[in-house]
């Protein structure tokens, strides 16, 4: 009995003094969950980066919007030059002389010799011009100061560009259309055509060119560098009249270095009237010998010749620059300024080869019409001036003397026929068919046009009032 007990208290003290062995560690698993931890961080970072990088520029715009820029509409200021019918009209139209005994009148003064402001006479013109002897170097300097014009900038003291180079205003629009030949090969044929740039709506340049060349293509592209880049653009709206057109390419699209340097800059627009127009000198740009980037030198010869169509009048410069018949691009002034935009509208006066253009001033409302993507108001009236020997001899009032009214147009539904003096549109005075197109050129389709008519009746002419609602062009 007590044997029993001892071995039983003995293996009692054997189990309390058992050790107790840890865990073997399991070194594959530890490494492949490590492993595993490791390749899922990595996952959550990459997730976290990609998700802030798409969500912080939607979070930020919704906390602190920035303000988008907008289009502004081009609007180009009235020509300084340009005159009122009245004051045209009081030009050519000889003043009464005044009465002998009125006592307002009394004549000027006449100062002595000495007193007089010196002048040159014509005798000591000639005298100086014949003491001035000019050699071929003369010659050639000035076509450098013509060429300095067309390719440099002038600069200020400071360094800063005050004036860019002609060459800068100068584009070339080229129109692209892909053919499928044999052997199914993509071929890409284009014509191209000169522009130059005329505004900056906050987004894009805008471009006026001749669209004759282009109406055909399938998508339009502007070149840049000699045809390192090619940037597409857009059409804006075409003139159907003159066939000019503006399109538009986005600024953000133009690479640096032309926006760093200034490689292109806008244009300033001239006048393209006035008395002393003949004779100026000017400077054609663009493809005036038919080949793109090729220069004329030479001057106005004249700038009476008027154009006319439905609500539309033209003035056409004549130069003495030789050109192609396909001649294109723009007149420039010596003061840097677009006086007319090159057409190949010809004359039957033997001066085929001779380059014409449209004058800028008849230009402006025509170009921002386009620019704006503005539709043109329609009346489909055809006029011209009334001379002052018309006027004096056969009593017709002075206004836009209507010489053809168009087919079904609104002015034709409303009553204006051939022979109508208008005289009055919306209450302001017209004196001339070129007022008439001024002022038409303003207005919008769907407006209400009231214009006031002279008509002659029984050896008089009577006034009419019509009220009109303009189309579209």
């Amino acid at each position: 009995m007590p044997d029993k007990e001892q071995n039983k208290q003995s293996s009692q003290n054997d189990f309390m003094i058992e050790k107790i062995k840890t865990r073997p560690v399991n070194r594959r698993k530890l490494i492949r969950r490590t492993i595993i931890t490791v390749v899922m961080a990595v996952i959550f970072g990459t997730v976290a980066c990609v998700t802030f990088l798409i969500l912080e520029p939607v979070i930020s715009n919704r906390l602190y919007p920035e303000e988008e820029p907008q289009v502004q509409p081009v609007t180009f200021p009235e020509d300084q030059e340009e005159m009122s019918p009245e004051d045209m009209l009081a030009e050519n139209i000889p003043s009464e002389s005044p009465s002998p005994a009125s006592p307002s009148t009394s004549p000027s003064p006449v100062l002595p010799p000495e007193e007089t402001e010196s002048t040159l006479t014509e005798e000591q013109v000639r005298e100086i011009l014949a003491g001035m002897k000019l050699g071929v170097e003369d010659y050639a300097q000035l076509y450098n100061i013509l060429l300095e014009l067309v390719y440099e900038d002038e600069l200020n003291e400071d360094g800063s560009s005050y004036r860019a180079a002609l060459s800068q205003h100068i584009v070339t629009i080229r129109g692209v259309t892909s053919n499928i030949d044999w052997f199914d090969d993509i071929q890409e044929s284009s014509n191209q055509a000169s522009g130059v740039i005329v505004a900056d709506n906050g987004l894009e340049l805008l471009i006026l060119v001749d669209y004759s060349s282009l109406e055909s293509a399938e998508s339009l592209v502007l070149d840049l560098g000699d045809g390192a880049y090619r940037i597409d653009v857009g059409l804006k709206g075409v003139d159907k009249d003159t066939n000019l057109a503006i399109v538009a390419v986005e600024q953000s699209r133009l690479p640096a270095e032309y926006l760093e340097t200034g490689g292109l800059a806008v244009a300033t627009l001239g006048s393209s009237i006035g008395s002393r127009l003949v004779g100026t000198p000017v400077i054609a740009l663009g493809s005036p010998l038919g080949v793109s980037g090729s220069i004329g030198f030479g001057m106005i010869t004249s700038a009476d010749t008027q154009l006319t169509g439905p609500d539309r009048n033209y003035r056409l410069l004549l130069t003495d620059i030789s050109g192609s018949r396909n001649a294109e691009g723009v007149l420039f002034n010596l003061n840097g300024q677009v006086i007319g935009i090159i057409t190949d509208n010809r004359l039957d006066n033997g001066m085929e080869n001779m380059i014409n253009a449209y004058g800028i001033t008849e230009l402006r409302r025509i170009i921002e019409k386009l620019s704006n993507n503005n539709a043109f108001a329609y009346m489909g009236i055809t006029g011209t001036d009334v001379p002052q020997y018309v006027h004096n001899e056969l009593g017709v009032p002075y206004g836009a003397y209507v010489t053809r009214v168009e087919r079904d147009s609104p002015a034709m539904l409303a009553g204006i026929q051939v022979g109508d003096v208008i005289t009055a549109m919306n209450g302001g005075s017209i004196m001339s068919y070129s007022s008439y197109c001024s002022q038409l050129m303003r207005l919008e389709p769907g407006q209400t046009v009231q214009l006031t008519v002279r008509r002659q009746s029984q050896g008089e002419y009577r006034e009419m009032d019509f009220s009109i609602e303009a189309g579209e062009l």
